[in-house]
C-alpha cells in the first residue's frame, strides 16, 4: 500500500540585507565617505587656521554644545516624521556643512560647520539605528547591526587614506571640495528614497506636537531613571565619554608632534581602524546574538584600552606600529558597536527608539561638555600623554559595570520581527 506523499512548501528565510538597505546603505557611505575624508584631520585644519592647542580644545567644547540641544529634537522628529524623512531632511542641511568648511577664513569660522553638522547629526544618527533595528527581529538584531557596520566600514578605510593623501598633495580645501561633492551624490539618493517611500506607504505619521515630545520625553527619563539596563549604559557611557573627549580630538596632532607622521600617515592609520572595524563587526554581531552583548563589549573594553596605552608609549618615526596599534583599536570598536547598538534597541520600545538614540547622545555630550577644553589644559600642564593615560584607565575601569549590570530581562515577545520592506511604511 503506498502512501502518496504530501507536499508541504518550505518558508524561505528573509534576506539579511534587502534591496531597500542596500540602497539606504549605500547614500550613507558615499554621505560618511565625505566625513571621514576630513573628520580624522579636522585638528589640523583648525592649526592650519591658525589655532593653538588649547584653542583647539576650546573649538571642540564649544562645538559640542550645539548637539546638546538638537539631539532629544532630531530623535523625536524620527520617531514622529518616520526615518528616510528625517535622514533626508538633514542631509539637506548638511550641505551647508561643507559649504561653511570650504569658505571659513578663520578657524573661528569653522564653528559655523559644526552647527550645520549638529544639525544634520541630529536627525540622520538616531535615524540609522532606529532603522537598522526595525528590519530586524531580536534574534538577528546584533548580526544585522553587524552587517551593515561591515558595509559601513567602507568608509572607514577608503576615507581617511584618501582624504589624507588630497590634504597633502592639493591641499585641505580641495579634498573637502571632493568630500562636499560626494555628500550632494548621498543627499539626492535620500531625497528620492524619502519621496518613494512616502508615496508607497499607507501609514499616516503623527503631527510635530510639543505634547508629543513630552510624552516621548517622560517614558525615556522613566526608563533611565528606573536603575535597568538603560541606566548602566547611561552611567557607564558618560564617564568613558568623558575620558575619550579629554584626549582623543588631539590625537592627529600628537601623531604629527610626538610620532612624526606625515598626513598620509595620520589618514593612513584611520583607514587601518575602519579595516579592522569592518573585518570584526559581523563575528561580534554574531557573538552578541549568541551569547549576550556584554560578552562583546568587555572584550571590546579590552582591546582598546590595551591598543590606546600601546599608542602614547610609541617611539618618534615608528609608524608600523602606530599601524598595529589602530588595528587593536578597530577591532575593539568593532566588538563594542553592534553589541551597544543591539542592546539599546532591545530595551526600549520601538516606538522611542529614536529618541533613545537621540537622548543617549545628548546625555552622553552633556556630561562631557567641558572635557576637550579640560584635555587641551592638561596638555599644555601636565604633559601630552597625560590626557591619554586618563581615558585609558577608565577604559579598562568600564569593564566592571559591564559585566556586572548590563544583563536584558528574558524576552517577553513583544518584539516583533521586521518584515522587509513592508516595515519601512511607519518610518517614512
Amino acid at each position: 500500500m503506498e502512501i502518496d506523499s504530501v507536499a508541504v512548501p518550505v518558508e524561505r528565510k528573509k534576506p539579511l540585507l534587502n534591496g531597500l538597505i542596500l540602497l539606504f546603505l549605500f547614500a550613507m557611505i558615499l554621505a560618511n565617505m565625505g566625513g571621514q575624508m576630513y573628520g580624522p584631520l579636522m585638528s589640523l585644519y583648525i592649526r592650519e587656521l591658525g589655532a593653538s592647542v588649547p584653542q583647539i580644545g576650546l573649538f571642540f567644547t564649544i562645538s559640542s554644545i550645539i548637539p546638546l540641544v538638537l539631539q532629544i529634537l532630531g530623535g523625536w522628529i524620527s520617531d514622529t516624521l518616520g526615518r528616510l524623512r528625517a535622514i533626508a531632511i538633514g542631509s539637506v542641511v548638511g550641505i551647508f556643512t561643507y559649504v561653511a568648511l570650504l569658505l571659513a577664513p578663520s578657524w573661528e569660522w569653522l564653528l559655523l560647520a559644526t552647527a550645520f553638522g549638529a544639525i544634520t547629526g541630529s536627525l540622520v544618527g538616531p535615524s540609522f539605528d532606529a532603522f537598522i533595528a526595525e528590519q530586524s527581529s531580536e534574534g538577528n538584531r546584533a548580526r544585522m547591526f553587524g552587517v551593515t557596520q561591515a558595509l559601513f566600514g567602507i568608509v572607514g578605510f577608503v576615507g581617511p587614506a584618501l582624504g589624507g593623501w588630497l590634504a597633502e598633495v592639493r591641499g585641505f580645501k580641495f579634498m573637502l571640495l571632493i568630500a562636499g561633492l560626494l555628500y550632494v551624490s548621498a543627499t539626492v539618493i535620500r531625497v528620492g528614497m524619502a519621496r518613494t517611500a512616502a508615496k508607497n506607504s499607507a501609514a499616516k505619521h503623527e503631527k510635530l506636537s510639543f505634547a508629543g515630545l513630552k510624552s516621548n520625553l517622560g517614558t525615556m527619563f522613566g526608563l533611565l531613571f528606573a536603575g535597568g539596563v538603560i541606566t548602566w549604559i547611561l552611567v557607564t557611557d558618560g564617564v568613558r565619554d568623558i575620558s575619550f573627549a579629554l584626549s582623543m580630538n588631539l590625537f592627529s596632532v600628537y601623531m604629527q608632534d610626538f610620532g612624526g607622521l606625515s598626513l598620509r600617515q595620520i589618514g593612513l592609520t584611520s583607514s587601518i581602524f575602519g579595516l579592522f572595524m569592518m573585518l570584526t563587526v559581523i563575528p561580534a554581531g554574531i557573538l552578541a546574538d549568541k551569547v549576550g552583548e556584554r560578552v562583546g563589549i568587555a572584550f571590546g573594553f579590552v582591546l582598546v584600552g590595551i591598543s590606546l596605552g600601546m599608542l602614547v608609549f610609541l617611539p618618534f618615526g615608528a609608524f608600523g606600529l602606530y599601524l598595529l596599534g589602530w588595528a587593536l583599536a578597530g577591532a575593539g570598536v568593532g566588538l563594542l558597536q553592534p553589541a551597544y547598538q543591539s542592546l539599546i534597541s532591545k530595551a526600549v520600545p520601538e516606538r522611542l527608539r529614536g529618541t533613545a538614540f537621540g537622548l543617549f547622545s545628548t546625555s552622553l555630550g552633556l556630561v562631557s561638555l567641558p572635557a576637550p577644553w579640560i584635555g587641551a589644559q592638561l596638555w599644555q600642564s601636565v604633559s601630552p600623554r597625560f590626557p591619554f593615560l586618563i581615558t585609558v584607565a577608565v577604559t579598562f575601569l568600564s569593564i566592571i559595570p559591564v559585566w556586572l549590570k548590563f544583563k536584558l530581562p528574558k524576552n517577553n515577545g513583544t518584539d516583533q520581527p521586521a518584515e522587509g520592506p513592508q516595515a519601512v511604511g511607519p518610518a517614512a
